[in-house]
């Protein structure tokens, strides 16, 4: 059992993030490199990490960054790519024929058409689609980035078509020692703790919809009340439920690759199709108040409602008249963007063949056995670029509309590396501590000091334990292969379920994302607004204190007084 000395020592280098980025609002830029520089004085002090390592799970942290900036950079060229074309002119018409009113939109746009990229694509991919989205249509951009990151809770278990549950989990269990159910597989197991993790995200997340709303009217509309978020509360009660049921029938019946397509296009297919009917609309709209009023730090370099003028002619008498794309073309790029991710994820001779082509590997850095690679095909960076080569033909972008548009991008681009690099460097220091001396991590030494601290209730704190992993690596896939393992162990120690348990754990790694710092770095910086994480975060641990402790207390209920004799 780790020394309390030790578990201060472990908690330094977070402690250093939170207090400057959250308690002084200094960016990730400047927080970063100092969280870093305290995990390697720690690391070397007293965990007896070497020059060597400390320098190969830095360089491991960069691979992981340069994955992480692909998908970023492909996300604002794209955002640029369509303002040159006027696209999104077209696309803000189009949502509003739907609806004007602010909290329809979130609904649509945040829980709905979020839900759907993140279930296909994963790896923060709906806040770097749908914030620029949201800026599009006249949010503020930090609203856009506070709302996006919060909507699509309930499709992370199980994104980029089921990879935290099928990679984080079942490689890892297929090489554990541990018991399976009797009759069972590992991917027949790791399916019942996806049914048990869908369990707890439609029990908690039927207010998910209306906390992304509220979230929107509380702390970015002119009465800051969350009383205009009430007056929806039915569209997103009818749009959790078109997603919740399909989603938890979907985990029940086929397993954990398919709920959050399946709920988000159920969803998505019925909240619209009654907004249209005329069901739902709230009696007034509702909007943000006008521009000038809004604080200096809500926007950034991206102008809110900023596109260009749309497909520009010259009329007979020599003056410029200007056309709207019409809408189904406005819109190609994104549906294209999303069956392109759908299908490099599911049909297995183009993964396989994404997968292994133009893949930069570094096996055994510096001698220390760390592996990572960097897929450029394969991650969706590649399919946002693609997207954008077909849009030049399809929009008839010339070349100066070409040009801006990259330029445009490496100019948001540039402010996240630093924030970057230095932030998945600090988590993989921490993560990889105890390597060289063959003893516990700073990672290990504080999740096993809640599991003794906590005893018997430990099932309450089990999601917070996947949250924090999350937190910690920006993924809810890496958060369960860190601490599946240990969550079932705590589990058998307990005599309770290890699916319901290891359920919670994927819950975890869920909403931990809402305040990963490289997640949250890269959501700002698709909408031009690098330097206000720690406002973000701040807010986010809003729904994030009741998502885990709604998530704590049905655990608790689940293993000790409705389903103890689940195995």
């Amino acid at each position: 059992m780790a020394s309390a000395l030790e578990i201060v020592l472990a908690v330094l280098p977070l402690a250093v993030i939170a207090y400057l980025m959250i308690g002084r609002f200094w960016p990730a830029t400047r927080a970063m490199p100092l969280a870093w520089l305290s995990a390697v004085v720690i690391g070397f002090v007293s965990w007896g990490m070497t020059p060597t390592w400390i320098v190969a799970a830095t360089i491991n942290g960069f691979v992981t960054a340069a994955n992480i900036l692909w998908i970023v950079f492909g996300a604002i060229l794209l955002l640029y790519t369509l303002k040159q074309t006027g696209a999104f002119e077209t696309i803000n018409a189009g949502f509003t024929s739907i609806s004007e009113d602010r909290r329809v939109q979130v609904v649509l746009l945040v829980f709905l058409m979020g839900s759907f990229i993140e279930a296909a694509a994963g790896f923060g991919t709906p806040a770097a689609v749908v914030g620029p989205l949201l800026v599009g249509l006249g949010f503020p951009p930090l609203a856009a980035v506070v709302v996006a990151l919060t909507g699509n809770l309930m499709a992370i278990t199980f994104g980029a078509v089921g990879t935290p549950l099928i990679i984080g989990l079942q490689d890892t269990f297929a090489t554990a020692n541990v018991t399976t159910p009797a009759g069972t597989t590992v991917p027949e197991w790791v399916a019942q703790i996806g049914m048990w993790a869908a369990s707890f995200h439609v029990i908690v997340g039927m207010l998910l919809p209306f906390i992304g709303v509220a979230m929107m009217t509380r702390f970015f509309g002119e009465e800051r009340s969350i009383k205009p978020a009430l007056e929806v509360l039915p569209l997103t009660l009818f749009a959790w439920f078109t997603f919740a049921v399909p989603y938890w029938l979907t985990a029940y019946f086929v397993g954990p690759t398919f709920p959050g397509l399946i709920g988000a296009m159920s969803g998505m297919l019925f909240t619209v199709g009654a907004l249209k009917a005329g069901y739902f609309h709230p009696d007034e709209e509702w909007d943000f108040a006008p521009q000038e009023l809004w604080p200096d730090h809500w926007v950034g370099d991206i102008e809110p409602g900023e596109t260009s003028q749309g497909d520009r002619s010259v009329a007979a008498d020599g003056g410029v008249v200007t056309r709207q794309m019409p809408l189904w073309k406005a819109w190609t790029p994104y549906a294209l963007l999303a069956a392109l991710l759908v299908l490099t994820r599911v049909w297995t001779p183009l993964t396989d063949f994404l997968t292994s082509t133009l893949v930069l590997k570094w096996s055994n850095i510096l001698g220390t056995g760390l592996d990572n690679d960097f897929a450029l095909l394969y991650l969706p960076g590649a399919v946002f670029v693609v997207v954008h080569l077909i849009t030049i033909p399809l929009h008839g972008m010339n070349g100066r509309q070409i040009k801006d548009s990259w330029v445009e991008t490496a100019e948001n681009v540039t402010p996240a590396v630093i924030a970057l690099l230095f932030a998945v460097a600090t988590v993989q220091i921490m993560i990889q501590s105890g390597k060289a001396a063959n003893i516990d991590s700073m990672l290990v030494i504080l999740s096993d000091a809640t599991a003794n601290f906590a005893g018997g209730v430990y099932p309450f704190f089990a999601s917070l334990v996947g949250a924090f992993g999350a937190f910690l690596a920006g993924s809810n896939t890496v958060s369960d292969i860190l601490f599946g393992t240990f969550q079932y162990n705590v589990a058998e120690n307990l005599a309770v379920s290890r699916t319901i348990l290891v359920g919670a754990q994927a819950v975890g790694g869920a909403i931990g994302n809402l305040i990963a710092v490289h997640n949250v770095v890269a959501a700002l910086a698709v909408v031009g607004l690098v330097g206000q994480e720690g406002r973000v975060i701040r807010l986010e641990l809003l729904p994030l204190a009741y998502y885990a402790t709604m998530t704590g207390i049905l655990t608790m209920l689940f293993v000790y007084v409705i389903f103890p004799g689940v195995f």
